[in-house]
């Protein structure tokens, strides 16, 4: 059978999703060895320039309204990993936190209707009960209390949504209204430039955090053993540098809705990861949790799932 390029880009999108499953653990022992906010700073300083060199053409085609809208999504992303890496620094559980940040595919509908005015279909709003049960369900293990690390996780779910409208709107060419009321076309930013630059933003941000926020900048390299290094550089090229470009690639071979569908799979595959890695393990009112949101992802995406089902079962015709 030929390996088409919507089969390519299925499997490629699976890889995606294992690239970011493994990176969790990466960057788990990473912070648990450095200051969390450091370790971000250096794996996407690391990342964005690897990403800025492979997009040196487009650098020097760089105008300044792409500058302008790649580092505003860089500094909402920026945000988003800041909250991820505090949460994943105080979590008692990694498979959890990955199911909570997962919400943010659910919650991107919400803000673009509320924010942006657009509409959404009956299955977000069918979606929303379901997650807060599953919410519910995760923080009710010890009695209703949310962890830090939950707090973090959710609130990085929340900002995380918003990155994804940027960089959705910030990538595709669209007619805006200015405040004279006049129409005004925004051309879409090169996906390989927009990923560089706002990958170093966020860089350029969780430094500055970490200089501000952290006693990180009297360390000596003998404070980095050899085995920090590697997690750091492992973290920078595979969990980021190599992750968004392989996505990028995949996404532009195939159907956006095999590429929502597939990478839902990631939140599980960091559960498998951290149940092999740390040897962690879920109580049932965890597991229901981590299902029902699973669930509501599912149910939030059911038009594109269909659609990829239908896709998946013409080709293998």
């Amino acid at each position: 059978m030929p390996l088409t390029d919507a089969r390519k880009s299925d499997l490629l999108l699976v890889v995606v999703t294992l690239l970011a499953a493994i990176s969790w653990m990466f960057s788990r022992e990473a912070v648990m060895m450095m200051p969390p906010l450091l370790f971000m700073a250096m794996r996407f300083l690391l990342a964005g320039a690897l990403l800025a060199l492979a997009a040196h053409r487009h650098l020097r085609r760089l105008t300044w309204d792409h500058l302008k809208r790649s580092v505003r999504v860089g500094l909402v992303f920026g945000s988003a990993m800041s909250c991820w890496v505090m949460g994943l620094f105080n979590a008692t559980h990694v498979g959890e936190g990955a199911f909570i940040i997962s919400l943010g595919v659910v919650f991107v509908p919400i803000i673009a209707r509320l924010v942006f005015r657009e509409a959404q279909p009956l299955s977000t709003w069918l979606a929303i009960p379901v997650a807060i049960a599953g919410l519910g369900l995760l923080s009710l293990q010890h009695g209703f209390r949310l962890e830090v690390g939950q707090l973090y996780f959710g609130t990085a779910a929340v900002i995380f949504a918003f990155f994804f409208l940027l960089n959705s709107r910030a990538a595709n060419t669209r007619s805006e209204t200015n405040r004279s009321g006049d129409t005004v076309y925004r051309e879409r930013v090169p996906a390989l430039l927009l990923t560089a630059l706002s990958l170093l933003t966020v860089g350029v941000l969780t430094a500055v955090l970490s200089l501000l926020l952290e006693p990180a900048w009297s360390l000596t390299l003998r404070d980095f053993p050899p085995i920090l290094v590697v997690w750091v550089v492992a973290a920078g090229l595979v969990g980021t540098a190599a992750r968004f470009y392989v996505q990028t690639y995949a996404q532009s071979l195939s159907a956006q809705s095999h590429g929502v569908v597939i990478l839902v799979l990631e939140p599980m595959w960091v559960a498998l990861f951290a149940a092999l890695w740390f040897g962690e393990t879920m109580s049932l009112s965890q597991l229901g949790g981590c299902a029902l949101i699973f669930a509501a992802l599912l149910i939030n995406r059911w038009t594109l799932l269909s659609r990829a089902i239908k896709s998946w079962r013409r080709q293998s015709a």
